[in-house]
């Protein structure tokens, strides 16, 4: 796609950037198809082929709209648009320069600027978080029927670490959301690497993606900054790998180097770090070729990889070969390519989009009426869970419960 770019960003990074990813594209629409937001509303603009005219025009010069702002502000950033070309357009990297772009030159009305400010400020501290998301839970029947809903149904308790210490070490983010909704996950991750011989090490922090997938770009690579700051004395202690037990983080973690590329202090640091991450399901498909712990039962589940681990992560299958490989027998899921509509903090920003989301990627996911849904991300699992639906986990606290039981 040939592009003239306008002299506010011809001789920028991001417009060099910017001009190197649109002219992979060839306008094929192959995007379009795979796009959940353009199956829900039909609208070329509401799509990536659309939105990357609407891009282009802005690095073109055309003046920016609060329409155009409207366009990007649907997109899921799921990234599925990637795993469908077949030209390589880094559709991911150019919404976020086309977001800033278009957050620089259009005033968002005031109550969407306190609710961003509102998100990126509390859910990334979890000592707000979490009196606030318990206050929440306590107060339901009188709250509207929107945020109730977001409200967890309960919050478990995280299962005893173990206390045993092992040559192997890897490190896990403590996460600014995952600390408060599901501290089960990260202890029912080191109860199962135990077994393997690996002592799991956690890191406070927020990895950097809430804010700066809020247009709070700045504030997001500050986030990224202080948990470089966080991991690196392990780097330099010898930590085997950073494992991730949120895709939705380690799609992030894993770009730090792109992100701090231009930071003469960071830039070195972040590409190491990205280098050692790996997702959960890597670390224990490496760890059970060697030994898997098959379960005596074969329990009938079905796997929900989130956008974050099959189109960010490029780990499409892997979840699944993975539990098949522990012993689950896995319903088939149709479409599950398609994003849940959770998108990190999109359920809240874009609520209708994401409740037609949600509603059928659930129909997709009870079709093969299984007796769990098991997933590998904090906010889809909040997302889909229902008072009264098929119970909803994280894969590894399934798998570390059935184990527990063995």
């Amino acid at each position: 796609m040939q592009t003239e770019l306008a002299d506010f960003v011809r001789d920028t990074e991001q417009g060099r950037m910017a001009e190197a990813i649109l002219r992979k594209c060839v306008h094929c629409g192959f995007c379009t198809a795979t796009c959940p937001t353009y199956q829900l509303l039909g609208d070329e603009l509401d799509g990536p082929r659309g939105r990357i005219y609407l891009m282009k025009s802005m690095l073109e010069g055309e003046p920016v709209s609060r329409s155009t702002q409207l366009h990007l502000d649907r997109c899921l950033t799921c990234r599925n648009c990637e795993t469908t070309c077949p030209s390589g357009v880094e559709y991911g990297h150019l919404v976020d320069i086309g977001r800033a772009i278009v957050d620089a030159q259009v005033e968002r009305p005031w109550h969407e600027r306190v609710l961003r400010a509102t998100i990126g400020a509390v859910f990334t501290r979890p000592w707000l978080f979490g009196p606030l998301m318990h206050a929440g839970m306590a107060m339901r029947p009188l709250l509207p029927i929107r945020l109730a809903q977001k409200l967890p149904m309960r919050i478990p308790r995280a299962p005893v670490r173990p206390t045993g210490t092992h040559a192997r070490r890897m490190v896990a983010l403590a996460g600014c959301v995952q600390s408060t909704l599901t501290p089960d996950t990260n202890a029912a991750t080191a109860r199962v690497l135990d077994r393997f011989g690996i002592t799991l090490l956690e890191a406070p922090g927020c990895c950097g993606a809430l804010r700066f997938h809020l247009d709070r770009q700045d504030e997001g690579l500050d986030d990224m900054r202080r948990m470089i700051d966080r991991l690196w004395p392990h780097v330099e202690q010898g930590v085997e790998a950073f494992v991730m037990t949120a895709s939705g983080c380690g799609a992030t973690v894993r770009e730090y180097g792109h992100h701090l590329r231009g930071d003469p202090q960071y830039a070195d640091k972040a590409q190491r770090i990205s280098a050692m991450t790996r997702d959960l399901t890597e670390v224990l498909t490496d760890e059970a070729a060697r030994a898997a712990p098959v379960l005596r039962e074969a329990p009938l589940v079905a796997f929900h990889a989130p956008c974050s681990l099959q189109h960010w992560q490029k780990l499409h299958g892997v979840g699944e070969r993975l539990l098949t490989a522990l012993g689950y027998r896995l319903t088939p899921v149709p479409d599950a390519h398609l994003c849940c509509g959770s998108a990190g903090a999109y359920s809240l920003l874009q609520p209708e989009l994401s409740q037609q989301l949600k509603r059928n990627k659930l129909a997709a996911l009870s079709s093969g009426m299984p007796e769990v849904i098991l997933t590998a991300n904090v906010g889809c699992q909040n997302h889909l869970t229902t008072e009264d639906g098929i119970p909803v986990k994280h894969w590894i606290v399934d798998l570390d419960e059935r184990l527990s039981v063995r």
